[in-house]
């Protein structure tokens, strides 16, 4: 459920928005072709999902609770699949109505990926390291004090797999937002070529789903506990996960 990890901070990506004269980054929109592949893909994603039989496994301890307070999410950036599918059929089982905000890139390859999000009615944050990290974060902790959720790919969108940047600490740090991990293994899938190793999943495939204990980032936290917390939840992520 979540996307590239894009805040100040976090990894490069590769195109970004354009830059105006005033050094406002404007992020890239898709054009009537990419909206239509947008369309196509999640098509596609929500089909070969429908044949798919999920299997949920939930140690957070905050799904359910009533008035719970907005959560971040961070996932695998090779897990990114079926990240919206588990969103929209466990977290918003467990609490209707809930909505989620999550970040991507100020590329075109980042507009494409924001159409999808919208097709799965969240809100995507456009933003990277080298730009508008800060009007990204500004965007998200304003979602955040309106309650929605944030998600986020700890080692995203560039790598090295499987490790967690420092970004979404920082996130964490800043909104006060516990983080819960999330990811997810699937029986049968092919994996890209890719520097994560991206899974698609095959149709007819089980899908077992895990969330983990939450991870919180106290705002007074020291830089070596900061450190020790990312450590943490690396490990978390890193247990929850079998290829």
């Amino acid at each position: 459920m979540a996307v590239e990890e894009s805040a100040p901070g976090l990894a490069r990506t590769e195109l970004q928005g354009r830059k105006l004269k005033s050094g406002v980054v404007v992020p890239h929109e898709p054009k009537w072709h990419r909206k239509l592949a947008a369309g196509l893909v999640f098509g596609g994603i929500q089909s070969v999902a429908a044949t798919i039989r999920f299997v949920w496994h939930d140690h957070s301890g905050l799904l359910d609770r009533p008035g719970r307070p907005p959560i971040i999410f961070a996932t695998w950036h090779n897990r990114l699949a079926l990240s919206l599918v588990v969103h929209q059929r466990y977290v918003l089982r467990c609490q209707p109505g809930r909505r989620l905000a999550a970040i991507v890139s100020a590329s075109r390859d980042g507009g494409l990926l924001a159409r999808i999000l919208e097709h799965f009615d969240v809100e995507p944050v456009r933003g990277s390291t080298s730009r508008r990290g800060p009007q990204a974060l500004l965007e998200l902790t304003t979602w955040a004090e309106r309650g929605l959720d944030l998600a986020i790919t700890p080692d995203g969108p560039r790598g090295p797999r499987y490790v967690v940047q420092n970004g979404v600490m920082a996130l964490a740090q800043l909104t006060g937002q516990p983080i819960v991990p999330v990811s997810y293994d699937l029986r049968w899938k092919v994996c890209l070529k890719s520097w994560d190793q991206f899974q698609v999943p095959v149709p007819f495939s089980r899908c077992e789903v895990h969330f983990g204990e939450p991870v919180l980032v106290p705002r007074e936290t020291s830089d070596a506990e900061r450190e020790e917390l990312r450590l943490r939840l690396q490990e978390r992520l890193r247990g929850m996960t079998r290829d």
